[in-house]
């Protein structure tokens, strides 16, 4: 399967994301036309420290008009290395430094209209200094057990899609470590 753009124009210029909408031709040749949002790439990390708690953070998301429970995140800076933006990004955020990071795999949040990807790390912590949130930025952080995360996802209380498949990375491949 296969899709041939025929032409590209970008509708709209913003500081993290663009969008473009494409004219594409089919296989068949029927042709249709396809908004892009087109996003950089972003890391996720699950921080744990050594009493095997984990790193979450609480946010206001405008987007969804409410708090919302997320694993550490964020983009990464032009020509920063993956693995760079997610320890930079868990210091600003949480004010943890990491001992060791494992790059756990690729999630795609929004394959039928986004090219963002986003790359999730696994993070052995240690001590905490002092955060550096963006001027933007009202950041909570939480700490809690592998059990407690669980019930959280249980009973609905998270509904942030990264989060989701992040804890699932993390599930899926702890036997690795």
């Amino acid at each position: 399967m296969y899709e041939k753009t025929l032409s590209r124009k970008t509708v709209y210029q913003g500081r993290i994301l663009s969008v473009d909408v494409l004219d594409v031709e089919l296989e068949d040749g029927r042709r249709s036309v396809r908004e892009i949002v087109q996003h950089g790439v972003a890391v996720a990390i699950i921080p744990q420290l050594s009493d095997g708690r984990f790193v979450f953070i609480r946010q206001f998301r405008k987007a969804m008009e409410r708090v919302c429970f997320e694993v550490v995140a964020g983009n990464c800076d032009l020509g920063e290395a993956e693995a760079v933006s997610a320890a930079r990004e868990l210091r600003e955020e949480t004010g943890y430094i990491s001992k060791s990071l494992k790059l756990l795999g690729p999630i795609f949040p929004g394959v039928g209209y986004c090219t963002e990807r986003i790359d999730v790390y696994y993070a052995e912590v240690s001590e905490q200094v002092e955060t550096a949130f963006d001027e933007d930025e009202n950041i909570e952080t939480l700490l809690l057990s592998e059990a407690e995360m669980d019930e959280m996802i249980r009973s609905n209380q998270i509904a942030d899609a990264k989060t989701l498949a992040a804890w699932m990375l993390y599930k899926a491949k702890r036997v690795d470590f």
